[in-house]
């Protein structure tokens, strides 16, 4: 059964726009999933990546064209300029991971409302209630978002490492046991030709 590794960050707009992809993908071919929410800021510090605001104008530019089209495409609400963004990404990834270590609930669910939350619904994912209301919208415990702060940071760090020598430099990245990786969005259809033996 292959395994895929999913690094990604809760303010990624393209991780949002990935949707339920990647679960349906992973459902098709009998793969796990292990979710690792990182700190993208340090992702791109470390393997020369520009943050969007020291990007030069024209890439913003395209980004705002883009980013609007990826949407329509996918016939998903997208709020290119959402109120809190950016924002604190650590109390969302800490849910996320302690929700993944304490199961009983959908992680697919969870890591897309929580996208969902910051891209299309103007809510702060930095707030605790928000964390709390997508703990409990995905069969999860909604206490989670108080519980495991220290091996949620401790986690969060090292998903980091593991993104780094993994050979991630972007969200949504897809890293399969195979060896192959996956960049972006719009490469979910060459994870699953991949997966299926294809590609």
């Amino acid at each position: 059964m292959a395994h895929i590794d999913y690094y990604f960050s809760t303010l990624s707009p393209f991780a949002y726009l990935a949707g339920r992809g990647l679960e349906e993908i992973a459902a098709r071919h009998g793969a796990s999933v292990t979710y690792k929410p990182l700190d993208i800021m340090a992702l791109f510090a470390r393997t020369g990546g520009t943050p969007p605001a020291e990007r030069h104008p024209s890439r913003n530019a395209y980004r705002a064209q883009d980013l609007p089209r990826q949407a329509k495409k996918r016939g998903m609400p997208l709020n290119l300029k959402p109120a809190f963004w950016p924002t604190n990404p650590a109390p969302s990834s800490y849910a996320i991971i302690a929700a993944q270590e304490a199961g009983g609930g959908d992680m697919g669910s969870l890591v897309h409302s929580v996208l969902r939350a910051c891209w299309a619904e103007e809510r702060n994912i930095a707030e605790d209630e928000v964390v709390r209301d997508c703990l409990t919208a995905a069969g999860f415990d909604p206490d989670l978002a108080n519980r495991g702060l220290l091996s949620g940071a401790e986690t969060y760090a090292a998903n980091l490492e593991d993104a780094v020598n993994a050979g991630a430099f972007g969200s949504p990245f897809y890293v399969v046991d195979s060896g192959q990786s996956f960049w972006g969005q719009d490469r979910l259809e060459d994870l699953d030709l991949h997966l299926a033996g294809k590609l």
